[in-house]
């Protein structure tokens, strides 16, 4: 039997090109990473116990969706979104129409930037008009996502 074995050159292009290809897996890891615990963050932030009455704006649901926000991403009646599942389906759909919001104006995506325009809009967010209260919701949603990540990544 004859053994094969790579030549120098195939055997750098392998020891190159698997750790590059294993840092880009990981980097769009990190990505859906990043949107599950932004979105973990934003609801412990907004209503952590999924109460059901609505907030002084009328907000209701895991991620306190305002009506006009939830009409955005479905046409299910605005009550259920005191259904999880449904607000977590509005939550996901929010967050790519944001994220793209973001791209589209040469913002990096970060949790930081989502919460952002989450809270004050994704024009404010987009302008630097986001009030400060928005920057303080935006910086308690990051450290909690960063959090979350750190933690996932410590087990």
């Amino acid at each position: 039997m004859k053994t094969k074995f790579l030549s120098l050159g195939r055997a750098l292009r392998v020891l190159v090109l698997v750790p590059a290809l294993a840092c880009f897996l990981g980097s769009a890891t990190a990505r859906a990473d990043t949107r599950s615990d932004t979105l973990k963050a934003i609801h412990m932030v907004e209503n952590p116990r999924d109460l059901i009455q609505a907030g002084p704006a009328g907000e209701l649901g895991a991620y306190q969706f305002r009506r006009e926000t939830w009409a955005m991403h479905t046409t299910r009646p605005f009550r259920e979104a005191l259904v999880r599942a449904y607000s977590d389906e509005v939550a996901l759909a929010h967050y790519e129409w944001l994220r793209a919001g973001l791209k589209r104006n040469g913002l990096e995506v970060t949790s930081y930037n989502i919460a952002l325009a989450w809270n004050a809009g994704l024009s404010a967010a987009v302008k630097g008009r986001a009030p400060r209260a928005a920057k303080f919701y935006a910086e308690r949603v990051n450290n909690l996502a960063s959090e979350l990540a750190s933690h996932v990544a410590a087990t």
